[in-house]
């Protein structure tokens, strides 16, 4: 059992009891609820075709910087250099529950 939410510009694959970590998000006293959930297969290689109020829960387990990437520009034969770094901001959340139709699924019931 998984759903697909899409958030930050980028889709995750989240089950029950999964920890993922996504771009910063709001939240509210650690909870989050994503509704734009793209899809959601209850059994192996099947989708639900109505979801229409569907939506994950989860709880915020820590927020954090991401490595330090470097961003380096160069143009031969111009004498240009230019060297940036860039740490991405995020948010790890642990999935607690997935509603689709009138059935929730919890991490207790994976």
């Amino acid at each position: 059992m998984y759903a697909v939410i899409k958030t930050g510009g980028k889709q995750y694959r989240v089950a029950p009891g999964d920890t993922v970590r996504i771009e910063k998000a709001d939240h509210n006293e650690g909870a989050i609820e994503f509704s734009d959930v793209v899809a959601v297969s209850l059994n192996e290689g099947k989708f639900e075709s109505d979801l229409s109020g569907a939506k994950v829960v989860a709880e915020v387990v820590t927020e954090g910087r991401g490595d330090k990437i470097l961003v380096f520009h160069y143009k031969r034969k111009k004498q240009y250099k230019k060297l940036q770094g860039h740490r991405q901001s995020f948010v790890e959340v642990k999935i607690k529950e997935i509603f689709v139709g009138n059935f929730s699924y919890n991490a207790d019931s994976k």
